[in-house]
Formats: C-alpha cells, structure tokens, sequence
C-alpha cells in the first residue's frame, strides 16, 4: 500500500512522457523499442525516483534488457508469448513434492483437499501462460505420486490386496505387486496400481487434474 501511494507519481510522471510501463509495488517494467531507448530512459528514471521522490534505486536489480531475458511477477515472455518463470515452475514442483510426500501423516482425503486448493491457486494465477508443453506430463507426475501415497498408505500386503480387488485388478496381479519388495515410486506405475487406480478413480477421490484448470484459464471446455 505505502509503495503504490509513493510511487503514484512515478506513474504518472511515466504517463506524462508516454512510456507504456506496468506495474506492481515497487516492480516496475517499463517497454522501449532499442537497448539506446532503455538506457537513456533508465538513466531518467532513476534520476527523477532519487531527486524527486528521494528514492534509493539498487542498480542490482534495475537492468536493459529484452523482454524475452526478464521475469516479472512470476512470468517470462518468449516473444508475444507468455510464460511462467523457471523459478515459479521449481517452486511449483517442491510444493507438489511437499504435498505428496509419502511421509506426510495425514489421510488421503486431507492431502487431496489441500492439494486441490493449491493446484487451483496456482492455476488461476499461473495459468494465463500460453506454455502447455509441459502440462499433460504434470499430470501423468502427480496421478504417479497420489498412487504412491495410497500405497504407503495402505502398508499391509493383505491390506493392498483387498484394495486392488475392490477396484477390480486381477488377483494374481495384485497379489504379485502386493508382495514386491521395490519401492514405492516404482510399484505406483505398475499394471496393478494403474489398473486399479485409474484416472478416473483418482478423479471421484477429489484429485483435480493440471490439464483441466490450464484449458479451463483459456476459455477451453
């Protein structure tokens, strides 16, 4: 609130000299069409944000560059396209990994219902990015580590056993997969587990799909 009271002058000073510029707090990004423009106007800029608003500018952060080399509030551009920044995308990914960790106590219900509230959060921000490449894979990466989850969950091979047959995997898969010694993250993408806990089953347990809310921010029933 007090940056965007102080820096009200500053957009207008910006309005004055016809610059096109957005911004956010104390972020601004200000848009000319060469290197020499950027410089010149940075160079006024600063002038104006410490002599007249008495403002200390960190020459650190403050840099000419093209659009396709700077990140602003979360989001690149790659040309007319925009994207979501390496960063947020790691951030992204971590949270994910927090939220299904297999070590994390809480019931499978707890852990979707959170999930499905960040994943949601994260898409009505992120989710105006035109990047899909990566989107289908998120997806296919979180259905794997929810499985997971349920496999930790249900530790007993009596117990894994009554659950595959309730979703309907053959007897002799589940109680061969049941029994397997691997780990976790390799017995959730076996023939037993996705063929017990497919996609849709994941879907009615509450499991809200990357896909969906991306196609969904970009108007796509």
């Amino acid at each position: 609130m007090l940056a965007n009271i102080l820096l009200d002058d500053l957009d207008r000073e910006l309005e004055k000299r016809g610059h096109r510029f957005v911004r956010y707090a104390d972020d601004v990004l200000i848009l000319v069409r060469s290197e020499r423009a950027g410089l010149r106007v940075k160079a006024s800029t600063t002038r104006y944000l410490t002599a007249e608003l008495r403002l200390v500018v960190s020459e650190q952060k403050s840099r000419v560059c093209r659009t396709n080399e700077v990140g602003f509030l979360g989001f690149t551009f790659r040309g007319t396209k925009l994207r979501w920044s390496d960063q947020a995308f790691d951030d992204f990914n971590h949270r994910i990994r927090r939220l299904t960790g297999r070590s994390w106590g809480v019931s499978m219900a707890y852990r979707i219902d959170k999930l499905a509230k960040y994943l949601r959060g994260w898409m009505n921000y992120f989710g105006i990015s035109d990047y899909y490449r990566p989107v289908p894979g998120l997806d296919q990466w979180l259905r794997r580590r929810i499985r997971m989850c349920y496999w930790k969950q249900w530790r007993r091979v009596r117990t894994k056993v009554r659950h595959l047959l309730a979703l309907r995997t053959s007897k002799r898969r589940a109680i061969l997969t049941a029994l397997s010694r691997k780990a976790y993250w390799h017995l959730s993408r076996t023939l037993a587990t996705q063929t017990g806990m497919t996609n849709k089953w994941l879907a009615d347990q509450g499991l809200v799909s990357i896909r969906d809310l991306w196609m969904k921010s970009h108007g796509y029933t």
